[in-house]
């Protein structure tokens, strides 16, 4: 493969996962993973380095802060990464299957690549209620307003560089993966959606596993696809 992949971490205190993610990542395929250790209160970091993988620190708490620090140390490489790819620090995604988010950005069929969990094969309680409702209102929301086709507003997904300069990433908390989709629904940005495993993660969820959590995230991401409307 001559493209150059770079995998984006974000982990906020995921020491009992973060070896298990890295440990599972298909190294053929990938130049370097660089994990954003979003002010972490536990072993996260060490753990991370232990396994490979490039650490940045991110004192600001959010995810999208997070990614926009590893995306940061990713860019400054030399040569800059092709293609980049998201995965969640909790063990829910199955990073061995990243050859299949690969796939249709390598043929030249698509520039964005979303890992859609509705279309795929969940693990009985991997999503709580709040979060397969608010996935269902969220992509009906966009195929209203943007006449979108997305059935999941899923973490890992994978998106050339070239596409993500284009969008303008600004989100710093929970409208990161939506903003990614509604922008590249603006702006055309050639996107495919791929059936994706989902299994119960690591640990006990800092947003869905909350009701502040599920109320902000809720409220970002309805507020998202009404602000690029």
């Amino acid at each position: 493969m001559d493209k150059i992949v770079d995998v984006i971490i974000p982990a906020f205190n995921e020491e009992e996962s973060i070896g298990l993610v890295l440990g599972d990542i298909p190294r053929g395929l990938v130049r370097q993973v660089v994990v954003a250790n979003n002010n972490s209160s536990d072993d996260t970091s060490a753990r991370a380095q232990k396994a490979g993988a490039v650490v940045v620190d991110q004192p600001e708490q959010g995810y999208g802060a997070a990614c926009l620090m590893a995306i940061k140390r990713s860019l400054s490489s030399t040569p800059p990464p092709d293609i980049l790819v998201f995965l969640d620090a909790d063990y829910s995604d199955h990073p061995e299957e990243m050859n299949l988010l690969l796939e249709p950005i390598l043929s030249g069929k698509a520039q964005m690549v979303i890992g859609s969990r509705a279309l795929g094969e969940r693990e009985e309680g991997s999503m709580m209620p709040q979060q397969v409702f608010g996935n269902k209102l969220a992509t009906w929301l966009m195929k209203i307003i943007y006449g979108s086709t997305f059935t999941d507003l899923g973490p890992f997904r994978a998106i050339t560089r070239k596409a993500y300069e284009e969008i303008g990433m600004v989100d710093r908390n929970f409208g990161w993966t939506v903003e990614m989709q509604v922008k590249a629904l603006k702006k055309k940005i050639a996107s495919v959606e791929i059936p994706v495993s989902y299994r119960r993660r690591k640990g006990v969820s800092k947003v869905s596993g909350t009701i502040k959590g599920s109320i902000l995230a809720g409220y970002k991401i309805i507020y998202t696809i009404f602000k690029y409307a």
